[in-house]
């Protein structure tokens, strides 16, 4: 099955989403009391559908009720969404996204992670050899 596009995924969709790969899998009623200002019951059950139409979820029954649970690993998700943010903000361009986040966030990088930056970028570049 092909990874569903992050970009269909409505806020609440989003929510869900994350709570099924925090948690692994939950019922409708547990992924309810994860989210804030939470739905109401059959409004998440009809979240949970919606995903699972759109090839994000997958459900199996356990003690009579649907436990729901990620198709897509959430690292495969993670590149899927940020190449979808990439070609939309940055022109596919890692550069830009890259020197967006430095100027916006520089302040805030300690020593430690800024080390790491730069470790990882010296990595990439003796790949690139």
């Amino acid at each position: 099955m092909p990874t569903p596009e992050p970009a269909r995924l409505s806020r609440r969709e989003r929510q869900v989403m994350d709570i099924l790969y925090r948690s692994g899998h939950a019922a409708a009623s547990q992924v309810r009391e994860a989210i804030p200002d939470a739905p109401s019951y059959s409004s998440v059950r009809t979240i949970l559908r919606i995903l699972e139409e759109k090839g994000y979820v997958r459900h199996q029954e356990e003690a009579g009720r649907y436990v729901y649970a990620p198709r897509v690993k959430r690292e495969k998700a993670t590149r899927s969404a940020l190449a979808h943010l990439l070609d939309t903000f940055f022109e596919g361009s890692a550069e830009k996204a890259v020197i967006t986040l430095l100027d916006s966030s520089a302040s805030s990088l300690s020593a430690e992670e800024l080390d790491r930056i730069e470790q990882m970028i010296d990595k990439v570049r003796k790949a690139g050899r």
